[in-house]
Formats: structure tokens, C-alpha cells, sequence
């Protein structure tokens, strides 16, 4: 969706360039969540996990919260998203970033009771700037929407939009 965003580095590309990575980003908008929660949540074995979330700490997509003691009183530390994915643009289909994408979907959508999904499906014939008109009003609303204040109480609800050319 053409926005102004800043182009990523390669540091950045190839952070985003995974599923896993992605989902780590989701699960930490809202709240902070340790390794270990995060390791929980999503099925994984703690050490890969750290390693995913170091990765997105080093490339400024998380950044850790204070230290606190967990209920063995070790020291853990809650790691929050820094909302930088949403800022920027990538050059696809050579980062992966794109694939990466419709992996977390996936894997997301699969958790979700299916009476709980809302989809919808288009398929329409417009010349190329009726395209990319469409890109730009699709990701101002997404904006706009990301923009409006956040509500604890709220339930979170994910989109996920793709276009493509239908053959």
C-alpha cells in the first residue's frame, strides 16, 4: 500500500523475513511479554525463541521493558513492539518479507475459531491508477484505524489485506 514510509535496511528486511518474527511483533503491540511467554504462545522452544527476539531487539522492532521476577523469582524481561514494521517499505519480492507475511497469517487464522473469522473476497477490472488509487485509500484507512486510541478493555482484532493480480 503506497504510504509514506521509510524504505528498511537489509537489516530490517531480512529481520521481518520470517513468520515467527512477525507473530513476536503481533503478540507484543499491546502488551509486554517475556522469552519464556512468547516461547508458550506460540509452541516454540525458549532458545529459539531468544534468538528471534534478539534479532527484532538489534533491528529496533522491540525494545526490552524493566527487569521484573517471575514466579521462580528469576529475572525476566518483557519485550514490547516498537510499532517500526508499520513505518516501513520493502523492496518484495527479494526481502521475503511478503511471504513471511502470509506464513504468520496463516498460522494466526489457524488459532482462530472459524466463526470468529470475517472474510472477504473481490476480484475487479480497473486500469492501473484505479490500482493504485485503491492501495492508497486501503492503507489510509488501515492508518487511520492504527492512529485511533488504543482501548485496554477492547478486544484485538488483526487484518490482514493482499492484492494480486488475478489470472
Amino acid at each position: 500500500m503506497p504510504r509514506k514510509r521509510r524504505r528498511s535496511t537489509e537489516a530490517e528486511a531480512a529481520a521481518l523475513a520470517s513468520g515467527i518474527r512477525l507473530r513476536i511483533i503481533r503478540l507484543t503491540s499491546f502488551e509486554a511479554m517475556t522469552n519464556q511467554e512468547l516461547a508458550q504462545r506460540l509452541g516454540r522452544d525458549p532458545a529459539t525463541t531468544l534468538h528471534h527476539v534478539r534479532r527484532l531487539v538489534d533491528t529496533g522492532f522491540l525494545v526490552p521493558q524493566q527487569p521484573r521476577r517471575g514466579a521462580r523469582g528469576a529475572k525476566e524481561i518483557p519485550y514490547l513492539s516498537t510499532g517500526l514494521s508499520w513505518e516501513l517499505s520493502y523492496d518484495e519480492p527479494s526481502t521475503g518479507v511478503g511471504e513471511a507475511m502470509l506464513e504468520a497469517f496463516l498460522a494466526e487464522l489457524a488459532e482462530a475459531e472459524p466463526a470468529e473469522v470475517d472474510a472477504s473476497r473481490l476480484v475487479f477490472q480497473l486500469p492501473p491508477e484505479e490500482i493504485e488509487e485503491f492501495k492508497a485509500r486501503m492503507g489510509d484507512l488501515l492508518d487511520e484505524f492504527r492512529r485511533r486510541p488504543r482501548d485496554p478493555a477492547a478486544e484485538r482484532t488483526a487484518v490482514y489485506v493482499s492484492i494480486y493480480p488475478s489470472r
